[in-house]
């Protein structure tokens, strides 16, 4: 009885999610114009445009009007809605904390079918509850690297824009229609700011927000002291673009020679874990003890402890910042 329960209550839930979903999915004509004039605040909050009015309100964290109210009493709702900005995604934040919450609670819940203890059912829906978190993560940290990547040519072909005769705006069209994404995307969205009006300070600043670089902060700053106090841009650019290179190259080098530490890190975060599964698998008895004995459950959570600092001082140790 207790596992029908269950299992109902898990597909009403998951029944709820993908009504919530289908009606988060309505797209609003005003999300472009929404996107484009957070530029236009950020401005006035800096105190550089003064617009005497406010065109439009900031962007929404949910298609739901209840919901996005209720995200904006946090603090965390406006610095977790430009995470997901950075990871490319259209998905409102709303939806990626629903999805969390969902999966959480349903896996929770199926987990509760196979397992007595409370401990294990926490476990698994927090490790469940954490996947979306961990794949806008994944898809931020793989733009941002695109972008890093590929920033240099951008500023090549600035540099030859400049250096051929062309005003900047015109070398900041050039990358939208020569690069290829996200760095295309973003210089779009500068293109089109200082073209609504906005200041090309203003717009090189958002463009440092939306991109947390080191290596865009430097353009930026390189930019507007260029721009305050004159000098050769095509040869800053230049030169930017060459410490950039060398850095990579330097990072490359770094991960070649740290590649044995890295293998042997992966190697003995792993061998706990694989060592647990393949003994319960080949001999359930020898394993017994650790889950029916009273002082098996607490030797497990010590070592699940010591087994995840453990591996966040590995990582530590074999991840060397260039």
């Amino acid at each position: 009885m207790a596992g029908l329960i269950f299992v109902l209550t898990f597909i009403t839930v998951l029944l709820v999610f993908l009504a919530v979903w289908l009606f988060f999915t309505a797209s609003s004509s005003q999300d472009v114009v929404r996107q484009r004039m957070e530029a236009v605040h950020k401005a006035e909050r800096r105190g550089h445009v003064d617009l005497g009015v406010e065109l439009v309100r900031d962007e929404l964290l949910s298609s739901v009007p209840a919901i996005h109210r209720f995200l904006l009493k946090w603090s965390w709702s406006t610095g977790f809605r430009a995470y997901v900005q950075q990871a490319g995604i259209r998905t409102k934040p709303a939806k990626i904390i629903l999805n969390c919450a969902v999966l959480g609670l349903g896996s929770f819940l199926l987990m509760g079918m196979f397992y007595r203890e409370l401990a294990i059912q926490i476990a698994v829906g927090a490790l469940f509850a954490m996947a979306p978190l961990a794949y806008v993560a994944f898809l931020r940290r793989r733009r941002l690297r695109q972008f890093e990547e590929h920033f240099p040519e951008a500023l090549d072909l600035l540099g030859r824009a400049v250096r051929a005769g062309h005003a900047f705006t015109t070398g900041l069209e050039m990358i939208t229609k020569e690069c290829a994404e996200p760095i295309a995307g973003e210089f779009r969205t500068v293109f089109e700011e200082q073209n609504f009006g906005l200041p090309l300070r203003d717009a090189m600043l958002n463009l440092s927000e939306r991109v947390p670089l080191i290596d865009v902060s430097f353009f930026v700053t390189a930019l507007l002291i260029q721009k305050e106090t004159g000098g050769n841009l095509a040869e800053i650019l230049d030169g930017l673009s060459r410490v950039i290179r060398d850095r990579f190259r330097i990072h490359r080098e770094v991960q070649t020679r740290t590649a044995q530490g890295r293998l042997t890190a992966g190697i003995l975060v792993a061998l706990p874990p694989l060592m647990m599964f393949l003994l319960g698998a080949a001999n359930p008895g020898y394993m017994k003890p650790l889950y029916e004995d009273v002082a098996g459950p607490p030797m497990l959570y010590a070592a699940a402890v010591l087994q995840i600092a453990g591996s966040i001082l590995l990582w530590k140790i074999i991840h060397i910042e260039v």
